[in-house]
């Protein structure tokens, strides 16, 4: 039975507390009211009963009592219960005896039975001594003004509550859906975007609400899924062409081997054919190795030095044509992945080799704050231009020729070895070297004492 939209909800929520409120507030209201009308009834009685009182005391009583402004009746009762004295309206009438006060109370005061206007009475009775014994004053007035002003509160907060409640609910209505509007544009504009319309985005009230920082952050995220979508399709592009040569290549020199079936060139043709399965091998392994990078998954991580790290895979690497200049401070401890790390190294070497001329450089250090580990990998190669140092670390991408002597690389050591440091919290930037290039890998220092 609860309101499914967020419309009725907030109507149906407003609508109860305004009720809720405005009936405390008029039982209050009505509550004081009654009570303001019965004190005032009750003290014009009560001072029409002293006055007669004091008279009595003074043994100067008059058969015919005069009424005062505010008293109804006025009597004046003896002990045996004889009329001693009353009002006109009263002259001739028994003693008001089911009006007496209860257990002999100097003042005592009730709300008696309808007298002639057909009103109820609010009835005052006062002892007095009086030169012939004890008597009791009786003096009502009647409580017509407080049966009127009830019945008029009444009546006006039965027309006015509905009333109000009604517009409250027509209001809330009303203005929760002007403020949803730009929701439910939102909504249907969402709706509408499909993988092959990424490029739509939501419309922006323009008020600077709630709802405009929603439709300016759903814009934002939209834009981060077009980038990524689009980074995806241009990575399957490239990696359909980069999958595409090595396979072609292979699949003509078996077709030359079958078209010529000379023993005396198998050993060529097996060997061509063996180097560029080994290069689909590894260009296979590496998109493999993207596609779990991209999927986040989670960083198997343990403290690691990583010095002794850099220095078992440099002891690895006997093919290297060039050696490594290493310079590695002891004691650096990060929290990592030991296979990961080292494909980050790797790739860097692997890139310090194939563009380097004489002389290659790895330095690890920490930063002085005490939180970054610094490596370093430096080569004397053509280096990176400006325009290009952060193109380098995209995938797929190579640089002119000076800086991409034909090893077998796909242009993609550099971007694994960012997607690795950003999966540890680093990062990995070409840093600017007057010759040659300059690689910087910062990864956070282990806080693990």
């Amino acid at each position: 039975m609860w309101p499914g939209s967020v419309r009725a909800r907030a109507t149906l929520g407003a609508t109860a507390v305004v009720a809720v409120a405005l009936t405390a507030s008029s039982l209050a209201l009505f509550a004081i009211l009654h009570a303001d009308l019965q004190r005032n009834a009750n003290e014009a009685a009560t001072q029409q009963a002293d006055t007669v009182a004091g008279l009595a005391e003074q043994g100067k009583l008059p058969d015919l009592l005069p009424l005062a402004h505010g008293a109804d009746f006025i009597q004046v009762v003896d002990a045996d219960g004889d009329v001693v004295a009353a009002s006109q309206n009263l002259t001739g009438r028994p003693a008001v005896a089911r009006a007496r006060p209860h257990g002999g109370k100097l003042h005592d005061t009730w709300s008696g039975q309808p007298f002639d206007d057909g009103h109820r009475q609010r009835i005052v009775a006062v002892s007095a001594q009086s030169p012939s014994g004890t008597v009791t004053v009786y003096a009502g007035t009647s409580l017509r003004d407080a049966d009127a002003a009830d019945a008029i509160t009444e009546a006006a907060l039965g027309i006015g509550t509905p009333l109000l409640l009604a517009t409250v609910a027509l209001v809330t209505w009303w203005v929760t859906g002007r403020a949803l509007r730009p929701v439910e544009a939102i909504r249907s504009e969402v709706a509408e975007i499909t993988g092959h319309a990424l490029h739509r985005r939501v419309p922006v009230p323009a008020a600077q609400d709630e709802v405009a920082r929603l439709a300016r952050t759903m814009n934002a995220t939209l834009d981060r899924l077009e980038d990524a979508v689009v980074r995806q399709r241009r990575f399957i592009a490239d990696a359909s062409h980069e999958l595409r040569s090595p396979i072609t290549v292979l699949r003509t020199q078996l077709e030359v081997a079958l078209a010529h079936p000379d023993p005396a060139l198998w050993p060529d043709l097996v060997s061509d054919a063996l180097e560029d399965t080994v290069r689909l091998q590894d260009l296979a392994a590496d998109l493999l190795l993207l596609a779990r990078l991209d999927a986040a998954e989670a960083v198997r991580a343990h403290p690691l030095d990583l010095a002794e790290l850099c220095r078992t895979a440099i002891d690895a690497r006997h093919a290297d044509r060039l050696p490594i200049d290493a310079t590695l401070q002891p004691g650096v401890i990060v929290e990592g992945n030991r296979s990961w790390l080292t494909r980050l190294l790797t790739n860097l070497l692997d890139n310090a080799q194939r563009h380097a001329d004489e002389h290659i450089e790895l330095t690890l250090r920490a930063d002085p704050d005490g939180r970054t580990a610094v490596l370093e990998v430096i080569d004397d190669g053509p280096g990176i231009p400006d325009a290009d140092r952060d193109r380098v670390f995209e995938r797929f991408t190579r640089l002119d020729d000076a800086r991409s002597r034909d090893f077998g690389g796909a242009g993609l050591g550099l971007a694994i070895a960012r997607d690795i440091a950003g999966h540890h919290q680093g990062t990995l930037t070409a840093e600017p070297r007057p010759d040659g290039a300059r690689i910087v890998a910062r990864l956070p220092l282990s806080q693990t004492v």
